[in-house]
């Protein structure tokens, strides 16, 4: 409107000038009409779309003829000729933007004026939010400290948070075990990015003098981790697994870093993820799965998943947008908890989707993810999406008489397992009770819209110069070419999407006000995407194992590529997942624990690691 308005009231030899230069051009071909001529100024004329020069280079009636097939929707040849004639004046705005002649750069950190809350969405006030943030953690006793070094690595947090409390090792020991692990065994996995040695060694050693003055600061205090390197770190690069950023090196750490840093975390190593937050292939090349190192290690929190499932970290962040702390989480045993949207800031962290993104825990253990997430859990000015909802969790609460959701159907075929049918029995043994709920039968991957909507305006730049033809991965479900189709979807189709995304979250609210959580197999692709979309929290843990025939892989099949067989087949860790109501993470994490329990593999380690 402004630019409308400013042309309107140029001084007459401006209008003139202009509209020479609109006569000046070259008349549409194939019986387009031609663009409007600049109007004449009229006291009091309201602004009007058509009154603009044009912009951009011509189009024909045959050119929309085309485009339709990518819109999948159709005109007569009457109007394909007005639209060709009017194009480049009724378009002309979107086209300068991102061209000049007043072009407008938009950095990666400024988000969308629309923000995405999960709770006005489902018609909530954010009244059912809990106000105590009581947080209780278990009075177990750690035991003597192992005389092996691997098993020191193995432990849960729940147990290495209590000898560094009680000074039966040393944060800088303990970091030291990690260190080496990483130099002798991440050569198999390619989980490490760059490892932070020195940086590491100097935050043990703090801990170490403050946990001896009396200093202690909480269960994080002296434990070492590892982030996914999308993850800012000042004066330690940030590589986001893309060819052209591994020489980047941000000067502040990312809030949720200054969290960890601020719980007595040491950072000892910045995890692989696939480039820009897609599967599993980095510039480094594919993070594989200790657990079977003939395949990778899922995506795109490939590194937080094999490093932590190899006992090369005592736990790590991920990231998720639509899986990927789930999927890697499954493919690697461990647990993974994706919080609701808005409960972890995410200043200082990639964007990839605005109204998607979400940074949450991967350790070995249910309570170890609780105990991250209560250190990560807050707001930063710089994430607009951010909650205030302190986080309430007992770990010695009972589940006898929650109510567990499941999808019948969904439990009767793939990718559903024994080891997700066992859960349910389980669930029902533990005096819970199991209620099937339904969902109705929408197109629910259409929701994908957002996201590659988001994604490919997130990288605009880089697809645009050309950079993003340098990443490893060129295939036709890899970024590159999905930021090119991008360009093409509707505008119209992307709000409808978004409109969808309100009528999902309906139905979620509705489903939980009959269950206290849901139960699901984890790789459903219904949920994956509905749950992504509304916000709501997921714990995925381990309570089984499959056997495979075939590696497994983030890809779409390639013949040109086929992947490994097994004969015989290979025993890998598998599970389930629990999604919550929004901000109540302390419900699925005590299903968890009373899982994680009665299934009995927590504990179980990857061959040779």
């Amino acid at each position: 409107m402004k630019q409308r308005r400013q042309f309107l009231i140029n001084a007459p030899l401006g209008l003139l000038a202009v509209a020479e230069a609109v006569r000046a051009e070259p008349l549409p071909q194939d019986g387009a009409t031609p663009a409007p001529a600049a109007p004449a100024t009229t006291p009091g004329a309201p602004p009007t779309f058509g009154a603009t020069p044009g912009f951009g280079p011509q189009v024909t009636p045959a050119t929309f003829a085309e485009a339709e097939k990518l819109m999948q929707v159709t005109n007569t040849p009457a109007q394909r000729a007005m639209m060709a004639g009017s194009w480049r004046v009724s378009l002309a705005s979107t086209v300068e933007r991102r061209t000049g002649p007043r072009k407008v750069a938009l950095a990666p950190h400024l988000a969308p004026a629309t923000v995405w809350k999960p709770l006005d969405a489902a018609g909530g006030s954010g009244a059912g939010i809990n106000k105590t943030g009581r947080f209780v953690r278990s009075r177990i006793n750690p035991g003597a400290l192992p005389a092996r070094d691997e098993d020191i690595a193995h432990s849960p947090v729940t147990r290495l948070a209590r000898w560094i409390e009680t000074r039966a090792i040393t944060s800088e020991r303990l970091t030291r075990i990690y260190i080496e692990r990483i130099k002798r065994l991440d050569p198999k996995l390619r989980s490490v990015i760059t490892l932070t040695e020195e940086h590491a060694l100097t935050q043990a050693r703090q801990a170490d003098r403050e946990i001896a003055a009396g200093k202690y600061r909480g269960p994080l205090h002296g434990i070492p981790y590892g982030v996914k390197d999308l993850l800012d770190t000042a004066a330690i690069r940030t590589t986001w697994g893309a060819e052209f950023y591994r020489d980047r090196v941000p000067q502040r750490d990312a809030a949720v870093v200054a969290k960890l840093n601020a719980a007595g975390a040491v950072l000892v190593a910045k995890l692989s993820l696939g480039a820009l937050a897609l599967n599993d292939i980095w510039f480094g090349g594919q993070t594989m799965s200790p657990w079977l190192p003939e395949e990778g290690a899922s995506g795109s929190s490939a590194g937080p998943g094999a490093a932590t499932a190899a006992a090369l970290v005592a736990f790590s962040i991920g990231s998720e947008t639509g899986g990927s702390i789930i999927s890697p989480s499954m493919r690697c045993g461990v647990t993974g908890l994706r919080p609701t949207y808005g409960r972890v800031p995410r200043t200082g962290a990639m964007t990839l989707c605005w109204s998607l993104d979400k940074l949450g825990p991967m350790t070995r253990s249910v309570e170890d993810a609780m105990l991250v997430l209560q250190a990560i859990s807050g707001t930063d000015a710089g994430d607009v999406a951010g909650v205030p909802a302190p986080l309430d969790f007992d770990a010695g609460a009972g589940v006898k008489g929650l109510k567990v959701g499941y999808f019948a159907d969904w439990m009767k075929e793939a990718p559903a397992t024994d080891v997700d049918r066992a859960a349910l029995e389980t669930i029902r043994r533990l005096g819970m009770a199991a209620v099937p709920v339904t969902l109705p039968d929408w197109p629910y991957q259409s929701l994908n819209t957002v996201l590659f909507a988001e994604a490919a305006a997130a990288f605009e730049e880089i697809t645009l110069d050309g950079r993003v033809d340098q990443l490893k991965a060129q295939v036709p479900d890899a970024w590159p070419n999905l930021f090119r189709e991008a360009r093409f979807l509707s505008a119209v189709d992307f709000v409808q999407a978004d409109r969808l995304r309100r009528k999902v979250a309906l139905e979620m609210a509705r489903i939980f006000r009959q269950v206290d959580v849901l139960l699901v197999p984890s790789l459903r692709d219904e949920m994956l995407t509905i749950s992504n979309n509304t916000g709501h929290p997921s714990l995925t843990l381990r309570t089984g194992t499959v056997e495979v025939g075939q590696a497994r892989s983030d890809w779409a099949p390639n013949p040109a590529q086929p992947l490994p067989t097994f004969a015989p087949p290979r025993r890998v860790p598998h599970g389930v997942t629990l999604i919550g109501r929004l901000f109540d993470e302390g419900t699925i994490a005590r299903v968890g624990l009373a899982l994680e329990k009665e299934a009995g593999v927590a504990a179980e380690r990857p061959p040779g690691f």
